[in-house]
């Protein structure tokens, strides 16, 4: 299992700190020093859409110009940006046994996780 986003995210620290808590293996990539792949980036948006991939309401978002907000209007444009900005996508993204997941829920991860017991990898950060 890998969880994918950026250490000072408080919402990466909340599913981090769940997955810890709960015994849950997993390896942490850092989007900062370890941006996903437009193939990577690519298949959490066939999972999951583009609009949910697509972090609209962090700063990151607020701090790109309006032109640059107005011209994401499908896959491939929010893509573009998600690639330029790697800190416009949600967080955290959980890759395990072929699901994708974005954002923390605790039920959701209590659902999903509960049966994903063993030693936390050493982080990739």
């Amino acid at each position: 299992m890998k969880v994918y986003g950026i250490t000072s995210c408080s919402t990466v620290k909340k599913a981090r700190a769940w997955l810890d808590a709960h015994g849950v293996a997993y390896e942490f990539v850092d989007f900062k020093k370890q941006p996903p792949a437009r193939s990577q980036l690519a298949r959490w948006i066939d999972d999951l859409g583009w609009e949910t991939v697509l972090n609209r309401r962090g700063t990151t978002w607020r701090m790109l110009g309006p032109d640059v907000q107005r011209s994401v209007r499908d896959a491939d444009s929010a893509t573009a940006v998600m690639l330029a900005n790697p800190s416009a996508i949600k967080r955290p993204i959980v890759e395990s046994g072929g699901e994708v997941l974005a954002g923390f829920d605790e039920a959701a991860y209590a659902a999903r996780f509960a049966q994903s017991r063993g030693t936390r990898r050493a982080a990739r950060a």
